[in-house]
Order: structure tokens, then sequence, then C-alpha cells
């Protein structure tokens, strides 16, 4: 499946506007980036580095937990609807240098 990025909770390793290929029921690893269902809103995706697995579920995490608006699992605890794993940022190609 495909899934865009939204907000800066990821960066600077994701950024708003990448596509990404996501490999649906994929076993998962800590450290893998993944595509979960936002508990307590089913209908809205959100993509996280997986950090460990426990008996409830993933516990997943942004990279930048600085970000404005950021939820992960330091919000709403471990995580078990899992829908894939990111194999690929496939959009944009090559990313223009950000300056500080």
């Amino acid at each position: 499946m495909r899934v865009r990025v939204e907000g800066d909770s990821m960066r600077p390793g994701l950024m708003p506007g990448d596509w990404l290929l996501v490999r649906r029921g994929a076993t998962v690893h800590p450290g893998d980036l993944v595509v979960a269902r936002l508990p307590g809103d089913p209908g809205r995706l959100i993509v996280k580095r997986a950090q460990w697995h426990g008996r409830d579920g993933w516990w997943l995490e942004s990279d930048n937990q600085r970000a404005s608006g950021r939820r992960d699992s330091w919000d709403f605890g471990p995580v078990s609807d899992i829908v894939g794993r990111v194999v690929l940022r496939y959009w944009p190609l090559m990313r223009r240098r950000q300056e500080p």
C-alpha cells in the first residue's frame, strides 16, 4: 500500500509530503518504521518507529519528540493494530538539502 507522510513527528528521516511503500502484514522488528491504526481513531493511520514488542503490543515512538501535535505510545501506550512495515520512501526521489 502507499502512504503519504503528514506532520513533523518523523523528521528528519521522513518529511511532510514523502510517499512510502508499506508491506501489509510484514514481520516487524525493533527499529522498523511501521504504519499503525491510531488508538481511539482507527480510521486514521500513523507512521512511527517500532521500539519494542510487549505483551500488549508494540511500543511506537516518533523520531521527533519535539514535533507539535506528535502522538505516540508515550500518549496512548502499546499498539496492537500494526498495518504494515515501511519498505521504501519512493517520493521525492531526491530531497533538497535543508538549511538550518
